[in-house]
């Protein structure tokens, strides 16, 4: 069970393996203070401490290297939406929708996304920190270069999601459908794909060393493992 810490945030806790143990990820505990509603536009850095963005159109506007401090994102949509570099700390997310959102860079440090509904989003060398992805479903989402630790991803659907050359430390992906991933050049530490409900790795079987699956997991990857070492799986004559 995960243990509570000094700083108040959710420790994280071992799970036991065939092989030993894979360290769980510690997930965010968002406690929002009460909100004041936002009606404006999103500004080049600017600051939003303690403000509700509910129901807002965000399309195309640009709010690059903006920081949200306690704030809510609910219902707002998100399509070619300019955050890059943008801050998310102790935030909210809950049923945002857009495609082509730029988050290229951006930072998100003990954040909850419920229900999403995004594609294309660029999440290309942003850094994730006890973050928690929840529900929803998320195409094309561009994790190149990225850094995830302590993240969950849960009861969610990921549709070609691209993890070239991320960092993955204690991220755990529970009850959630990953297609066709992207996996070339990622580098795994204490990652949990045991309970993946459908697991479809199209790039990268080499890169899953760090990685714990499950055994059915790992019979319906055998003969891509087989492929990327050069063996061949024939039945014997007659067999």
């Amino acid at each position: 069970m995960a243990r509570r810490t000094a700083a108040g945030k959710t420790g994280s806790t071992r799970t036991g393996t065939a092989g030993g143990s894979v360290l769980s990820a510690r997930r965010p505990e968002v406690r929002l203070p009460p909100l004041v509603p936002y009606g404006g536009e999103l500004e080049p850095d600017g600051e939003y401490d303690g403000q509700e963005f509910g129901g807002l159109d965000l399309a195309d506007q640009e709010g690059p290297g903006a920081r949200f401090i306690d704030c809510a994102l609910r219902e707002c949509g998100l399509d070619r939406t300019d955050l890059g570099r943008a801050r998310f700390i102790d935030c909210v997310l809950e049923s945002v929708r857009g495609v082509g959102t730029d988050l290229g860079g951006a930072s998100l440090r003990d954040v909850e996304v419920v229900d999403a509904r995004l594609g294309g989003v660029q999440l290309h060398g942003s850094v994730f920190e006890r973050v928690l992805i929840r529900g929803g479903k998320i195409d094309y989402l561009n994790l190149r270069k990225a850094r995830l630790k302590d993240v969950v991803f849960e009861g969610c659907v990921l549709a070609e999601p691209d993890f070239g050359g991320a960092e993955l430390e204690r991220v755990e992906f529970r009850d959630c459908v990953l297609k066709d991933a992207d996996l070339s050049g990622v580098r795994m530490k204490n990652v949990d794909l045991r309970t993946v409900a459908e697991l479809g790795i199209a790039r990268g079987f080499d890169r899953l060393a760090g990685a714990v699956i499950s055994t059915s997991q790992l019979l319906d990857l055998a003969p891509a493992f087989a492929a990327q070492i050069g063996v061949r799986v024939e039945d014997a004559p007659g067999g």
